[in-house]
């Protein structure tokens, strides 16, 4: 079977409810790096976004897309995300008052990424030529 790349491998929509726990962790997650709550001098020293949480089915895994400002190391900030996993979950669990707090993994965002190179692709002559046609 073809590995697919980052979030096409999901086939089936997820439910109202992983969409808002998704959110909700997402949320509390976003608060924690912006209010510097994860102590470490890698994620001090950038301004991480959290454009999107995607948990499993069963909510006990939750996936969370991270960039950096300006889509520059974005690495080093998962790594320090990796390191601090254990009390990023336990900050989401007390603070969101879930039965069980779900796995964290962390994942750079692609998506930014994406729309540049279609961006780029649609701007080509070629490509708009073949547009305008139409």
């Amino acid at each position: 079977m073809a590995k697919h790349s980052h979030r096409a491998a999901d086939h089936s929509a997820p439910s109202q409810r992983q969409l808002r726990v998704g959110e909700l962790v997402r949320h509390k997650l976003a608060e924690m790096l912006s209010r510097g709550d994860i102590h470490d001098d890698v994620l001090a020293s950038h301004v991480v976004t959290v454009p999107e949480v995607r948990l499993s089915p069963d909510l006990k895994l939750a996936i969370a897309y991270i960039i950096s400002l300006g889509g520059t190391d974005t690495e080093p900030v998962i790594d320090a995300l990796n390191r601090h996993k254990k009390y990023i979950r336990g900050e989401i669990a007390h603070a969101l008052s879930l039965k069980f707090s779900p796995e964290l993994r962390f994942r750079r965002d692609e998506t930014f990424d994406e729309a540049s190179r279609i961006d780029a692709l649609l701007s080509n002559t070629q490509v708009r030529h073949d547009v305008d046609k139409d």
